[in-house]
């Protein structure tokens, strides 16, 4: 599939911000919280994060003053649920901030404002995995850890952003440095085993397959079915080089795991030293990510390409 950079931009983003009101939603009342002005910038960047992604996706669409019309088929549809999903999401965030400015701290309300915008927060990103997780007709992203690598990146990113807060605030504590090593463990375990398990899938489609005929023995394309290229073959006949493909894996795991080593290390520094390395942290994650999901999409091999050629998919 040709990596479609809005996308990527939307998916990283998005994600990092759901990840960090997710977090500060379900430590909003508790002894995790950070103090009240760093909670509101928190919650300011979260919901950054979000808009810039959801606006960097419009940009994908051939017609984005029609985005509208997508939310009314979320009976059938995982976009349109994740659209419903992100706008109602806004609900309980502008709310956690609005009690936040009030001055209501560790009360019963606020808690259950946290853990609602919580749980929108995380159904909103199953949404968005559920798009790809969802499509049967490419086989590395019908895959069953494509959702939970969605949700580990997310975790990941809302971690390490929580904790560059906390350190800069002085509260920086046990929650906040598990919250994002775990979150980066989980990842970095999660994308060997998806790249593991892609990598051993047998490709055993072939044109025989694709058109029924394989009662009948090998089957060959007699001519091009087009005498030029066409949007689906740009769209879906992207290849990306397998010595390319080993480098970028090697650099987004360099990258989370100096991430990793950059967050333990930060619950040996002091407070603003602390914060500098998860901000580091946070920075080399983000990289990483773009290059992940960047593969992610150049990777993906659609089954419409054996109509055009491929002897296997």
């Amino acid at each position: 599939m040709h990596p479609a950079y809005s996308v990527i931009l939307f998916t990283t983003t998005s994600g990092a911000g759901y990840g960090l009101l997710a977090l500060l939603g379900l430590t909003a009342a508790t002894e995790a919280a950070l103090p009240r002005i760093g909670g509101l910038i928190a919650l300011l960047l979260a919901l950054g994060l979000i808009t810039f992604g959801l606006l960097a996706s419009t940009f994908h669409l051939g017609r984005p003053e029609r985005a509208w019309r997508a939310f009314s088929q979320w009976r059938s549809s995982w976009l349109s649920r994740e659209g419903v999903l992100a706008v109602a999401t806004y609900v309980p965030a502008l709310a956690l901030g609005l009690l936040w400015l009030s001055g209501r701290e560790g009360d019963w309300l606020l808690a259950l404002v946290g853990v609602t915008a919580a749980v929108l927060s995380i159904l909103t990103v199953m949404a968005t995995g559920m798009i790809y997780a969802s499509l049967k007709t490419i086989r590395q992203w019908h895959h069953p850890l494509v959702v939970p690598a969605y949700l580990s990146f997310a975790l990941a990113g809302g971690g390490t952003l929580l904790l560059i807060f906390a350190s800069f605030g002085g509260v920086a504590g046990l929650v906040h440095w598990i919250l994002a090593s775990a979150g980066l463990v989980l990842t970095l375990l999660l994308v060997l085993l998806y790249w593991r398990s892609i990598d051993r899938q047998p490709r055993d489609l072939d044109p025989a397959a694709a058109t029924g005929l394989s009662n009948l023995g090998p089957v060959r394309q007699w001519e091009a079915a087009h005498t030029a290229d066409n949007y689906v073959q740009r769209e879906m006949g992207y290849q990306v080089a397998r010595r390319h493909t080993g480098r970028l894996r090697r650099l987004t795991l360099l990258g989370m795991t100096i991430s990793l080593l950059l967050v333990i290390a930060s619950a040996l520094l002091p407070g603003l030293v602390a914060g500098l390395a998860a901000l580091l942290a946070a920075l080399l994650l983000f990289a990483a990510s773009l290059v992940q999901r960047w593969l992610f999409f150049a990777q993906a091999e659609h089954i419409v390409n054996l109509y055009y050629g491929a002897q296997r998919a």
